[in-house]
């Protein structure tokens, strides 16, 4: 296990019915103190990885490591990890004081320790005055505490949480993303954290761990995944993205990769030393902010003409589909500002961008 690592899996898979693999040769590790978010869809394996972790799923093979030690045949409650679950999972006939001394309890901790900690955990969560109110009596936001209160009450080095916020309301969920990340940089405590919110997880974590059919499709900083995409998946994946299909058309007298579109437009990219030979099929990603339309777009190397499908107004900006030929259309998402007026359905429109503002993926 490397130095600063808490939690490691080695070639761990998993499968319920010895058929279908749900988790396919996983090698993944997690930093001491680090904030990791499992991202992905439906069905990627991301909340299996979680419960395995948490005991509450064995895998079929493999190994799971916290802190060097395999911790695969141990019960959940002997791994001392405290997990947030999706429904927050308190006890109804207990107020929040006694849902958090429960854990405590468990472990046999005297009544002085006891109080001392339930008091810390629950100024921790900002619920002072709410100790004798039972979990029917609070709303979303403060179950959503009592819960995250109870898994650090006994000060694990490890707290799992599943799409704990899934049920708030979009303002709510928000401002708890903010109290959990706090939480986290005060206690720093190791958290991995499992959503398909994209947005949640660039907000919150330190690294964002792609999960795509059972298997880790790229980990990394929210910044290199966005800007730095290993795969036409994670592309997609994270962020709104333009993915076009074309084929390579070689390189220009600058070395830049040239990319003939499907809809019959040529365009140059910056490309790595394994840019695909002349006719091979490449997908090219641009991101909606990185490109221009109208008189800017006549400065840009890389010029698409096209028509305006679509307008979306959403307040501060204005979302733009632009239909470029034969199926294929983009999205410019850009402030409302940067418009004379504003586009209607139909008019031509010039699309620009420069060789850097995307990437060609073979």
């Amino acid at each position: 296990m490397e130095s600063g690592t808490i939690v490691e899996f080695v070639g761990v898979q998993k499968t319920y019915d010895g058929h279908t693999v749900v988790i396919q040769n996983l090698d993944l590790s997690v930093r001491q103190g680090e904030f990791l978010t499992l991202l992905g869809g439906s069905g990627s394996g991301k909340t299996t990885t979680l419960m395995m972790l948490a005991g509450f799923e064995t895998p079929t093979r493999g190994h799971i490591l916290v802190k060097g030690k395999p911790i695969e045949h141990l019960p959940p409650h002997r791994r001392g990890i405290g997990v947030v679950f999706q429904n927050y999972a308190l006890f109804p006939h207990m107020t929040v004081a006694q849902n958090l001394a429960y854990p405590l309890r468990m472990r046999r901790k005297s009544r002085v320790e006891t109080q001392m900690k339930v008091d810390k955990a629950i100024e921790m969560v900002r619920l002072q005055g709410m100790q004798h109110r039972r979990p029917a009596e609070l709303s979303g936001g403060q179950q959503q505490r009592v819960a995250l209160a109870r898994a650090l009450v006994f000060e694990p080095d490890l707290v799992l949480m599943d799409e704990p916020l899934g049920a708030l309301d979009k303002t709510l969920r928000e401002h708890m993303q903010y109290e959990i990340k706090q939480i986290h940089r005060d206690l720093g405590v190791t958290m991995v954290y499992v959503t398909h919110d994209q947005s949640e997880a660039l907000a919150m974590s330190d690294r964002i761990a792609i999960f795509q059919a059972g298997a880790v499709a790229q980990i990394a900083s929210p910044q290199e995944l966005y800007e730095q995409p290993a795969s036409v998946f994670v592309a997609g994946f994270i962020g709104e993205n333009n993915i076009l299909s074309g084929k390579s058309a070689g390189r220009d007298e600058s070395g830049r990769g040239v990319v003939l579109l499907d809809c019959g437009q040529s365009v140059r990219m910056q490309a790595s030393a394994g840019f695909a030979d002349a006719g091979k099929p490449l997908k090219l990603a641009v991101r909606p902010e990185n490109l221009v339309i109208g008189t800017p777009a006549r400065d840009r190397l890389n010029q698409c003409s096209g028509k305006i499908a679509d307008t979306t107004y959403l307040g501060d900006h204005l979302r733009a589909l632009v239909d470029i030929g034969m199926g294929q259309t983009m999205v410019v998402r850009k402030p409302l500002q940067d418009f004379a007026r504003p586009p209607a359905i139909g008019e031509d429109i010039l699309i620009g961008w420069n060789d850097g503002d995307g990437h060609v993926f073979a």
